[in-house]
């Protein structure tokens, strides 16, 4: 593995020179809590309309804003603005009541109105949305009751909707946006949310400043700045010498050097976040991933308990499917085997006794490690790939538009939802990843869509679940954990606090020891 003995050296010399257990930073800084964030921070993020469900840009989401429902500490769907909702006409009215007294940072007061505002502006960049598609009309019909009218009962309005899947119930003011302009709100975004925007300089640093007002309590900490901080070995620096109160996203090595440092404490998570491989070639009859003996092998040629051990210090476990364990209507399949001899063996029942070429292998640059250690296995037993990590813009960019072809891709996701969700997004003919389905779960999923009885649509996913795990229509390759990091003087750093959700909130409960 040439990334990660790469990797060792680096660290045995970097962090060895650079990183040495320091003091923690000035008395003052008490009134500031800062956080080494594990990717740069841009624009798009600091706007409901554009952060379009990306996991990451929740970061500033969760700080700046607040939303009708989301996750929050032990309930997925959180009332929050919406105080309580329901659903009515058969599934296909839903009716929010709005909390009374929320203000936006300017003082302005959220109505119904604002509610509909923010949903058809994210329908301006997002129309294509699923969302999007099934709301016919929002109405209005008192300042703190706001009804959703669908063209027909859709059972995931709320998984979309509540969750963390699309982000139009995330509200901005209509008022302060017609005032101002698209440019004036991106210059200075303001929300309802605990904390106020102060600035923001792209790829270095996101200032924010407390929200007295804010509706469900005064948050504890004054100031919280999240700094960019890409680099892995600038994030174990940083943490080790206390120029930050937490960091973000560490493997391996480096989460071994956090682990072992003292006034340091680890802090794992267990985000629905998956890797596995994507057989962009399967449906070519003249390539030999069109063989289901072939991607089976491929499968099997896997250790994933090494990856696990190597990568994330145990934490974590293989996974036999890309649907995560806690999402409704999951299906688990047994455990996938690691067993070489098996994988040879497919092959030469295949016609490739000796192996064959299998073509490139995009990875997104900060999941090489993982990517190269699937290399590593594949090759062991016969199947080449070059390995071609990117740019985690343009990998996701260009696998959206089915640009990765020739080989295989490393799938990565940390989308949250249902089991229907996950599969209609890389499985099903249509979906945002998906370079073509098959028919059979194609009309599977569509059975599904529609189904209100809970349990026959429960069976109709568990078949589709089943028969993609018969066809190795993927080769999941492991279960992603979050490895964060956290000084000792801090109580709460809204890291993991939310069950299935790796990044920090609620800001309202940071907190640093007394």
């Amino acid at each position: 593995m040439k990334l990660l003995l790469r990797g060792v050296l680096a660290i045995a010399l970097l962090v060895g020179v650079l990183v040495q257990a320091g003091l923690p930073r000035e008395a003052e800084a008490q009134d500031t809590m800062t956080f080494a964030v594990h990717t740069s921070l841009v624009p798009r993020w600091l706007d409901p309309a554009e952060a379009a469900g990306q996991y990451t840009g929740f970061l500033p989401l969760y700080a700046i804003y607040d939303a009708l429902v989301k996750p929050m500490p032990g309930e997925h769907f959180s009332p929050s603005i919406a105080e309580s909702w329901e659903v009515v006409d058969g599934g296909k009215v839903y009716e929010f009541k709005l909390r009374e007294g929320i203000t936006f940072h300017n003082g302005d007061p959220l109505t119904s109105e604002d509610v509909k505002f923010s949903f058809e502006r994210y329908r301006k960049n997002s129309p294509e949305a699923p969302l999007m598609t099934h709301v016919v009309e929002v109405e209005t019909p008192s300042p703190h009751v706001v009804r959703f009218v669908l063209d027909a009962p859709w059972p995931d309005f709320m998984a979309h909707f509540g969750g963390y899947k699309e982000m139009a119930g995330w509200i901005v003011p209509k008022k302060y946006i017609e005032e101002v302009g698209e440019e004036g709100f991106a210059n200075h975004p303001i929300g309802s949310g605990p904390y106020k925007f102060v600035s923001f300089t792209p790829g270095v640093e996101l200032k924010l400043e407390r929200f007295d007002d804010f509706w469900r309590k005064k948050p504890n900490v004054k100031n919280v700045v999240l700094k960019s901080v890409p680099d892995e070995l600038t994030r174990v620096a940083m943490i080790k010498r206390g120029e930050v109160d937490a960091a973000m996203v560490f493997k391996g090595l480096a989460a071994k050097e956090v682990q072992d440092t003292e006034g340091v404490t680890l802090v794992p998570s267990d985000p629905p976040a998956d890797g596995w491989l994507v057989f962009t070639e399967q449906f070519d009859p003249d390539s030999p991933w069109s063989d289901v003996k072939v991607r089976k092998a491929a499968s099997v040629a896997i250790n994933r308990e090494a990856i696990i051990q190597a990568l994330y210090l145990g934490y974590g476990k293989a996974t036999s499917t890309i649907v995560p364990s806690t999402f409704e209507y999951a299906w688990e399949p047994d455990p996938i085997p690691y067993d070489p001899e098996m994988a040879k063996q497919l092959l030469a029942d295949a016609g490739y006794p000796d192996g064959f070429d299998g073509g490139i292998l995009y990875t997104d640059i900060g999941y090489a490690d993982v990517a190269e250690a699937a290399a590593n296995d594949l090759s062991a037993v016969g199947i080449r790939v070059e390995l071609r990590p990117l740019e985690r813009p343009t990998f996701f960019g260009q696998w959206a538009k089915h640009e990765l072809t020739g080989g295989l891709v490393l799938g990565l996701t940390g989308s949250h939802g249902n089991a229907a969700m996950r599969i209609k997004e890389y499985i099903i003919d249509g979906g945002r990843y998906t370079y073509q389905g098959y028919p059979e779960l194609n009309e599977l999923f569509e059975q599904q869509a529609t189904e209100m009885d809970n349990e026959k649509r429960a069976e109709i996913l568990e078949e589709l679940q089943r028969k993609m795990h018969e066809k190795v229509v993927v080769a999941p390759v492991i279960k992603i954990v979050g490895l964060s990091a956290k000084r000792d003087n801090v109580e709460e750093s809204g890291l993991a606090a939310i069950e299935g959700y790796s990044n920090i909130a609620p800001y309202e409960d940071l907190k640093f020891k007394e």
